[in-house]
């Protein structure tokens, strides 16, 4: 009999089953996000228990960050997909999909007694050998203007091939570019607006160069001003009526009271003159601005615009330049901000406001339509992806060719690699090869393309010395990636294959799981 040495309701699962249930879960997550990969990947619908709200995606990090798990190993899946849309903003379903496909691999070795430690040092080695090849493959445009352009431009039709902006990815291409190369080498997305207005197509929505901001201005301000200098406020302008709420007030008669109301006014006044002494022509208030200080500052002939919400005065300073005051005793410390033009413009049925010409020249903001509230959220994502991958590449410029081609290249190495090793280690090694190759015979999959055919056809292509061929999924045969314009960023393979790898490694070396009590409620 074995002794009790948890506590109740405490579960341990020791060496095989722990291990089974790390690779089911992680191998079941893999699953359900694999059909999502590559340009004829499946969509799902996500729908919210609580709220009931639906998104619908193939975007992977959106897909797990929305599942409520218990597996532990599918956890993990779910971490390392995340970290890749923060370090990357791409690639969050194929980190996911190898991975998994890594320890599917691992099963099928620790079933054929091959220890776990064996296994991770095959894998490794395999890894090394595949970054090793990758690096060798990648190609760097960046000190040719024209053709880097080009990668970029191709870089993002490969992103977008796999998303919701399939359809016009040459026009959304060109959009995200002229968006991130205004960015002159920042990876700061927050220059880059993106506002979501339902109506209209997709191919409605394009790049402005100016910053928009999702309110209107104040009814008798005028529509448009040029050479603006703006002060950004966060105070409060309601107190052209005396707050009585709240407050005890004995008064002798009505006189007093509107007295009380004089000075209330009066104050404003003071306040009022304290903004516009400022030397400003525009005034922007992230709270509410009462009837009266506005006719006050439009007498002055300053532009008002009230209740811009927090987001919106936060990214307006960054962009202007100036500096958000909530107090106005110094206007020598205050920072200002400045554009050389705001105008009302109309998309759709609203009116919005337009700052062209702002100080931080790179900002911009793209206005996306498009016919359901899930459609623009979906291309916001899809957008999203793109400009990160496109901003993570003016950075690290080198770039390697998509559509299984990398994969392969890097798959071809790693059994290269394997010949020469001795031992165990080796068999551990070919399946890490084997796992690269899954990612091309997915994408040949999900788009009813009869994989093992096509994946091996690719593969003796890589072995007759064609490095540049991959999966061509419009015809359903291999093509040159080259030719076809099939670009990724050598960043984003090259950190699928360090995290999937890592992942997958952490998951063998389980041998025990342990769950702790659950916590009891008060009063149970």
């Amino acid at each position: 009999m074995s002794m009790q040495i948890f506590g109740e309701e405490a579960t341990e699962e020791k060496a095989e089953n722990a291990r089974l249930s790390s690779f089911v879960g992680a191998v079941a997550l893999g699953d359900l996000v694999k059909s999502t990969l590559g340009p004829k990947g499946m969509n799902k619908i996500l729908q919210s228990g609580s709220t009931g709200d639906i998104n619908v995606t193939n975007d992977g990090a959106t897909i797990l960050k929305a599942i409520q798990l218990d597996n532990a190993a599918a956890k993990i899946l779910v971490n390392i997909s995340k970290v890749q849309d923060d370090e990357v903003g791409d690639g969050t379903t194929s980190v996911c999909v190898l991975a998994s496909e890594l320890l599917r691999e691992a099963e099928k070795l620790i079933a054929q007694k091959i220890h776990p430690q064996t296994i991770v040092e095959g894998y490794r080695i395999a890894s090394r050998a595949a970054l090793g090849a990758l690096e060798k493959a990648a190609i760097d445009h960046a000190s040719d203007v024209t053709q880097f352009r080009q990668d970029l431009f191709n870089i993002a039709r490969t992103t977008l091939s796999s998303k919701v902006l399939s359809q016009d990815k040459e026009y959304f291409a060109n959009l995200a570019v002229d968006a991130v190369l205004r960015l002159k080498g920042s990876t700061d997305l927050e220059h880059i607006q993106v506002i979501k207005k339902v109506g209209g197509k997709l191919t409605d929505s394009y790049l402005d160069e100016g910053f928009i901001l999702d309110k209107t201005i104040a009814t008798n301000s005028p529509k448009r001003l040029e050479n603006v200098n703006l002060l950004i406020a966060n105070t409060s302008m309601d107190t052209d009526k005396i707050k009585i709420f709240g407050a005890h007030i004995k008064v002798d008669g009505t006189g007093k009271l509107a007295e009380l109301e004089r000075a209330e006014r009066e104050k404003m006044k003071a306040k009022v003159e304290a903004i516009a002494s400022h030397g400003i022509n525009c005034f922007v208030n992230r709270q509410l601005i009462y009837n009266y200080p506005e006719s006050l500052l439009t007498e002055k002939g300053i532009l008002v615009i009230e209740h811009a919400d927090f987001e919106g005065v936060e990214r307006l300073s960054l962009v202007t330049g100036g500096e958000i005051a909530s107090t106005f005793e110094r206007p020598d410390l205050v920072k200002l901000g400045h554009c050389e033009l705001i105008e009302e413009i109309m998309i759709g049925e609203d009116k919005l406001i337009k700052f062209s010409g702002v100080a931080a020249g790179e900002a911009c903001t793209v206005v996306l339509r498009g016919s359901t509230n899930q459609m623009v959220d979906e291309a916001e994502r899809s957008l999203h992806d793109a400009l990160s991958v496109l901003s993570q590449t003016v950075k690290e410029t080198r770039i390697v060719l998509g559509g299984g081609c990398s994969e392969m290249l890097m798959s071809c190495a790693v059994e290269e690699e394997a010949r020469k090793i001795k031992g165990k280690k080796a068999i551990a090694a070919e399946a890490f090869g084997r796992a690269l190759r899954q990612i091309a015979t997915i994408l040949a999959d999900n788009a009813g393309y009869d994989s093992s055919d096509l994946v091996s056809r690719l593969r003796a292509a890589h072995y007759e010395g064609q490095a540049d061929a991959g999966l061509d999924m419009e015809e359903g045969s291999i093509g040159s990636m080259k030719t076809l314009g099939v670009t990724e960023s050598y960043k984003l393979k090259r950190q699928v294959v360090i995290s999937a790898s890592e992942a997958a490694e952490m998951i063998i070396r389980v041998d025990d799981i342990l769950r702790s009590t659950p916590r009891r409620r008060e009063g149970a």
